[in-house]
Order: structure tokens, then sequence, then C-alpha cells
């Protein structure tokens, strides 16, 4: 599948977030900290998945 620059950006801009929330749950394993960003990471992943499939619809160049 062939994606625009757009598409490569929102998809570098999400796995750094989930990249930094599930590094953070790693270091504070064990504590409450780590619990919730492990839930934050999650969420991030299906907000990730949600915007990007809606640029593919959108895009006339991904689409």
């Amino acid at each position: 599948m062939k994606t625009c620059s757009r598409f490569a950006s929102l998809r570098a801009e999400h796995e750094m977030e989930i990249s930094c929330m599930t590094n953070h749950s790693r270091w504070h394993a064990g504590r409450p900290a780590a619990k919730s960003s492990a839930r934050q990471a999650i969420a991030a992943k299906q907000r990730m998945a949600k915007a990007l499939s809606g640029h593919v619809q959108r895009c006339p160049e991904c689409g």
C-alpha cells in the first residue's frame, strides 16, 4: 500500500507517544503509574488506528 508523507508523520507521532508510555510503564513496573501508562498506551494504539484509517479514507493519495 502506497501512502503519503502525512500518513507517515501521523504514524510516527503516534508511535513515539506509544513508545514513551510503554517505556514509562516498564520503568515503573509494580507501581500504579505503570498500570496507568500501560492503559494509556493501549488507548493511544486505538487512537492511532482510528486516525490512520480515517486518513486513508479521506486522502486521495493513500486511498
